[in-house]
Parts: C-alpha cells; structure tokens; sequence
C-alpha cells in the first residue's frame, strides 16, 4: 500500500479531529464545498471501541470515498486494542491510522491517554508498536503536543521521530495551555529540524491557531512545515480549504445548513442528540445583518423539523 503521506502536494491542509465535530455529515459537507488535503474522524476510544459498545463506536468510522484519502484517530492505554484498532482499519478501507498523544481534557488525562502519554514514553512506544503491527502496511502517524505542563519539545518530539512514524503532527502548545495561550510556532520549527536530522521520512504537520489559508501559507514558510492542519478556524468559515477565496452569499449559508442539517439527521437520526447540532449553527449564521438574532432562534430549536421550519420560512436573500 503506498504511503499517501509521501505524496500530498505542499503545503497541504489538514481538518483536525474534533469530537462531536469532525463526524461523518460535517466531513461530507466539507468534502462537498471545500475539501482539504485530508480529512480525520474523530478521535475514538479503543476501550470503548473493542467492549459491549462496539455497533455503537464504530460509527465513528462511517466515511465516504469523497471524503478520502482520510485517517482513523484513536486514543486509549491498551495495546492490545491498539493492535485491533490498527486491523479493524486498514480492513475498513482508511488511509491511514493516527494515534491522539495530545488531548488536554482531564477525563483523557486521567485514564493515561492522550497528552498524559507525554510523560509515558514507555507505554507511548508500546501503543505506537502496536498500531503498527495492527495495521502493517497502513500508514501510522502521531497528534501531540509540545508537552503537559512544561515545553519539552526536543526530549518528545525526538523520541517520537525515532519510532519511525509516516506523519507526525505538532500542536504548538503545552496541555495545561488547553487552548488559552498563542500557538508557539517557534517549537513547531524546532520539531522540523529535529525531523531534518533524526527522521528525514517523517512528515510533519504544524497545528495551531491558523484560520485562513494565507495564514496557512505563512506558517508553512516560517516553520518549514509539510502540512498545516486547522482545527477551531473551520467554525468562522466553512470554506475555509477553498483556495479560489469566493465571496459566499447569506443564501449559500442557508443553504449549507440546511444541507448539513439534512446530513447529520440522515446519517444519526435519534442515536446522536440533536443538540449537537447546534454548536455548528454558528459556522454558517454568521457575518451578516440579522445573525445574532437568527442563530438565537436557531438555538431554541428542539427538533429536525424545528429548524428545517424556520429555515424555510426566512426570506429570500
């Protein structure tokens, strides 16, 4: 199987795993107005995933072949699962697995996963390991973080270069930053040199505060980076991947919604609660007169047809 890592123009974009958003409806409308380079699921739980709760977490690997080339993300503490997770995978047709070694929330923190295998290399190498070996000729790549409370990006980053990983992705921040300080892409640059030296192979993503493709550019000449991937930037522009840079329309926006709307209700019915929905009102009810009153009454909505019924009944922009 070829490395599709190896083969991605530069720079080339990246949406970020974000739970609750980077779901199988919000992939496919991004794949259908603005696709990026590539796309990531999830991130999912590999204790959840091999337990009574299988049918239920493997939805989180649904995808579409628009949305490819795109990349499974797990976290966990089992290597055992991880040897599975890296199976279950590559059978399911993804391009590639990622290991989440970054997440802050403390619910993560406290199992031992995410970030907290920063301070764990030893068990941080055994879950790489046995992805791997799960997923034999799939490619396996790393998300982290410059470290948990304090900057150890040579110490880290080093010591995941020398586990032979297709990409690794540097998020400029330490967990205990959360999301609160600037990105320093500074430590990001650091990250690419030790790449130059110790992993000439490894592909490197930066991730961090960028909201526009311009700015993307940017970062990719100051840090050297091979890709960029943007995370938060996606909720103030849905097209934010698209490079043509168009002007789009309160009807485009409308429209999109509704699309997006229809998605998740197709995909997700009753098994997902509506609710979720609502933190992507903002992304297309934004900028233009009559906004803020519009999302407000969008928020009230309890129901699929509460919204289709309001959207329907605006206006023609």
């Amino acid at each position: 199987m070829q490395n599709f890592w190896n083969i991605l123009p530069k720079p080339f974009l990246v949406l970020a795993p974000m739970e609750d958003v980077t779901d199988f409806a919000f992939r496919e409308v991004i794949a259908e107005i603005s696709k990026p380079d590539v796309l990531f699921t999830e991130f999912t739980n590999t204790e959840g995933l091999f337990s009574k709760g299988f049918d239920r977490v493997v939805q989180n690997f649904k995808f579409s072949q628009k949305q490819k080339p795109i990349v499974a993300q797990i976290w966990g503490i089992q290597p055992e699962n991880f040897y599975k997770a890296g199976q279950l995978v590559r059978e399911l047709g993804f391009d590639g697995l990622d290991i989440n070694m970054g997440c802050p929330y403390k619910k993560v923190l406290k199992c031992g996963s995410g970030a907290a295998l920063i301070n764990n290399p030893t068990l941080a190498q055994e879950l790489i390991a046995a992805a791997k070996e799960g997923a034999q000729d799939l490619p396996v790549s790393v998300k982290t973080r410059i470290g948990v409370d304090k900057v150890i990006t040579e110490e880290w980053i080093g010591f995941l270069l020398n586990q032979t990983l297709s990409a690794l992705t540097v998020h400029g921040r330490i967990a205990k930053d959360m999301s609160k300080k600037p990105a320093d892409w500074a430590e990001i640059g650091k990250a690419v040199k030790l790449r130059n030296t110790l992993a000439p192979e490894t592909v490197i993503i930066g991730n961090g505060d960028v909201t526009s493709y311009p700015e993307a550019l940017e970062k990719h000449k100051i840090a050297g980076v091979d890709g960029i991937m943007i995370g938060r930037g996606i909720f103030s522009n849905p097209w934010l991947f698209d490079k043509t840079n168009q002007t789009r329309t309160i009807s485009d926006r409308l429209a999109l919604l509704h699309r997006h709307v229809q998605l998740f209700q197709d995909t997700w019915g009753s098994t997902k609660n509506f609710s979720i929905l609502k933190k992507f009102f903002k992304v297309y009810i934004t900028g233009f007169p009559g906004a803020d009153e519009l999302r407000k009454r969008l928020m009230n909505c309890q129901a699929y047809n509460d919204v289709y019924s309001l959207l329907n009944g605006l206006p023609k922009f």
